[in-house]
């Protein structure tokens, strides 16, 4: 699955997220779009991104590379 950011870069969704969100109840693909287009950004490694969302329900993270004009959303994981 793919869409797109006001940022012009292609999003790729892999699998592995898509269970994962099921898994920890994060309503896909709303939510995760939501966490991507509002949440904070802090970046770890050399490709890698987390967009962190919180709520009173707890907050929505999305494991992010990277990759020029592509996003690929690796995992979605709940926090406190």
């Amino acid at each position: 699955m793919s869409l797109t950011l006001q940022l012009r870069k292609q999003i790729l969704i892999k699998t592995h997220a898509i269970k994962r969100a099921r898994e920890r109840g994060v309503a896909f693909p709303d939510q995760v779009y939501s966490v991507l287009k509002t949440g904070k950004v802090k970046r770890f490694g050399k490709h890698g991104i987390k967009f962190i969302s919180k709520s009173r329900k707890g907050s929505v993270i999305c494991v992010v590379e990277d990759l020029g004009q592509i996003i690929i959303i690796k995992t979605v994981e709940r926090g406190n």
